[in-house]
């Protein structure tokens, strides 16, 4: 059975597929076909963050395969002690065909997909956000091509989006650079595992930002403080005073530079409100393709572990196909 705890769950050849599945439904759902591939099927959320991409992006997408969304807090499915975390995964398998959890701690997520039963996606943790990453580049090649030979610039704190966007550099040949004050780098012992994992993947971290966009296709930002990081705004905000993306900076990158956030967006801090309104910003296409790489995400997984007379992988490949359903 297959999970997506991080990208390091998936073999290059894996990555590929789905977001070439992901393109595949967007274009059906642009056509005005919303193809019931997840009829009956039953997604089940659970959220310790809130969140108005990941949920909506997910009940939106199963809502369109013709399948039933769950949503829960953590308080209500019992994550605060009421019962322990293996009895909570057993229980919402039973119900679930596919479970994605948004939570601090990336234990939670592992936990879940030993005990579950059934496919388990990380929404987003403190460690990783996989399906961001897969989004963005979703969306980098509708706009530019093949991510392969690109460099992406990502201004900011060495976070999970950070780390879950160099992992996904590494599986499709993509240059990634971290431009960030010292302190907040990417952590070395990631760096040192992204390394042995991908070997040829040209990574580079910088404090110089204006230097480290001189050659960006994209340039990417996220918030200076993350959920969980409230107590170190004010540190932070020093610290990256310097690495605000304004027009200026995209001036100073390739004359066809992307700019690119994960949103929520601090205008003002992180990025300033005229590059977030400039003609090179697709932050809300990258929003909206969410949505789309969640439907693919989800097709993918349930292919991969239906074992019922009918699997969601032959409906797909007949109805991608234009075969009716009989």
């Amino acid at each position: 059975m297959k999970h997506l705890t991080s990208l390091l769950d998936l073999t290059t050849a894996e990555v590929r597929e789905i977001l070439k599945l992901a393109a595949k439904l967007k274009q059906q759902t642009k056509k005005g076909k919303r193809i019931p591939l997840c009829e009956r099927k039953v997604l089940t959320q659970v959220f310790e963050k809130p969140s108005l991409r990941t949920r909506a992006s997910f009940e939106a997408g199963m809502a369109q395969l013709g399948g039933q969304s769950i949503f829960m807090t953590s308080k209500e499915a019992g994550f605060e002690g009421r019962e322990t975390k293996e009895d909570i995964a057993r229980v919402l398998g039973g119900y679930s065909d596919i479970i994605v959890l948004r939570t601090f701690s990336q234990d939670l997520i592992e936990t879940f997909t030993r005990y579950a039963g059934c496919p388990i996606i990380n929404g987003l943790s403190d460690d990783f956000h996989p399906c961001q990453a897969l989004a963005d580049v979703l969306t980098i090649e509708e706009l530019r091509g093949e991510i392969s030979g690109k460099h992406l610039v990502y201004v900011g704190d060495g976070n999970n989006v950070a780390k879950s966007l160099a992992i996904i550099c590494g599986h499709l040949g993509a240059a990634f650079t971290v431009a960030a004050p010292v302190g907040y780098e990417l952590p070395g012992s990631f760096v040192t595992d992204l390394k042995s994992r991908f070997p040829k993947l040209r990574l580079q971290q910088s404090s110089q930002v204006m230097q480290a966009v001189k050659n960006a296709d994209v340039i990417y930002t996220d918030v200076w403080a993350s959920m969980g990081q409230e107590a170190e705004k004010e540190k932070r905000s020093q610290a990256f005073a310097d690495f605000q993306v304004t027009v200026e900076l995209l001036d100073a990158a390739r004359p066809n530079v992307l700019f690119m956030h994960c949103l929520p967006a601090r205008r003002g801090l992180e990025v300033s409100g005229a590059a977030m309104e400039d003609s090179r910003s697709v932050v809300f296409p990258q929003a909206e393709n969410r949505m789309h790489l969640a439907k693919g995400l989800i097709v993918w997984l349930l292919a991969s572990a239906d074992k019922t007379d009918r699997p969601v992988k032959r409906r797909l490949k007949k109805r991608l196909a234009g075969k009716k359903k009989r």
